[in-house]
């Protein structure tokens, strides 16, 4: 099984769900704050490989459903620029395995990739619901 690095939004049920559903897959997560990693343009857009830079975008982040963030509006070098100012904005989870980086959770992607078993449904474990709904802050406690 696999060492997982999964950089998360502390608080994300969404982010406890999928952890839960690779422990249970045999991998060891190694859960990171996406919100206060030390982030660099270079490092961060090494997650999103071909992906179009509107899917680097959390849609649940509040300033995208609000539209004061139009992610279809940036380019590579502006989207990163952003995202290191906010990264609230970042899709999430981003994960780690032997160097190849991923981000987001599709679930048949993610088996594909490292293998899940079938506690969890092979679908995307965000309910429709999360897109009207973010998750809740991080508490201040450590």
């Amino acid at each position: 099984m696999s060492t997982v690095v999964f950089y998360e939004k502390p608080g994300c049920g969404n982010n406890t769900k999928q952890k839960v559903w690779l422990a249970a897959s045999g991998h060891t997560v190694l859960a990171k704050n996406l919100l206060i990693e030390k982030w660099t343009a270079e490092r961060l857009g090494a997650f999103f490989d071909d992906l179009p830079v509107a899917q680097w975008f959390n849609p649940a982040a509040p300033k995208v459903k609000s539209g004061e963030v139009d992610p279809d509006a940036f380019d590579a070098q502006s989207a990163l620029a952003l995202m290191l100012k906010e990264p609230l904005l970042i899709r999430r989870p981003l994960m780690e395995v032997d160097g190849v980086l991923r981000v987001g959770f599709d679930a048949k992607a993610v088996d594909a990739w490292i293998g899940l078993n079938d506690s969890q449904p092979k679908e995307e474990p965000c309910p429709v619901c999360h897109r009207s709904e973010p998750c809740p802050a991080p508490s201040a406690a450590p």
